[in-house]
């Protein structure tokens, strides 16, 4: 680039890993459900102990939606090659995230999310995002007291 007669080099920028302004606003949620005061939930106390969300259940969910995200913009990413109707007929048949994470993950990377983190070193890891698809899944469908 030309700044004043004298030639700069101006690198590229990026946004991070962050694409979209609704990127930042899940990361401002996930923030703002990380600092409320535990006080705020007193008002599940009137469940019984096994009836009684956690505390930060909001802040699991919340967590596993913007997970969700991020693993279709890395699978959009992989198969930015393909025609965009292979691209979205694909995304469409593996709707769920457990099959994005096990097939259709597979089937771009020959491995499983989970097999790539482990091979990577992040094994604790792998093993924290499917317990925690595990308990938001049986929070899902009726068991409130199953996230951390």
């Amino acid at each position: 680039m030309r700044v004043s007669g004298r030639d700069v080099v101006v690198y590229p920028a990026f946004n991070g890993a962050e694409g979209r302004s609704q990127d930042y606003i899940y990361l401002q949620m996930l923030q703002r459900e990380w600092e409320r005061p535990a006080p705020e939930f007193e008002r599940f106390a009137g469940f019984g102990v096994d009836e009684r969300p956690s505390a930060r259940a909001a802040l699991v969910l919340l967590f596993w939606t913007y997970f969700e995200t991020r693993i279709e913009r890395l699978l959009r990413s992989s198969m930015r090659g393909l025609p965009d109707a292979v691209c979205n007929e694909l995304l469409d048949r593996h709707a769920a995230i457990g099959q994005r994470l096990y097939r259709l993950y597979k089937i771009v990377f020959s491995e499983t999310y989970f097999d790539d983190l482990t091979a990577l070193g992040f094994q604790d890891i792998a093993k924290l995002l499917i317990d925690i698809h595990d308990r938001r899944n049986k929070f899902t469908h009726g068991d409130p007291t199953t996230l951390p």
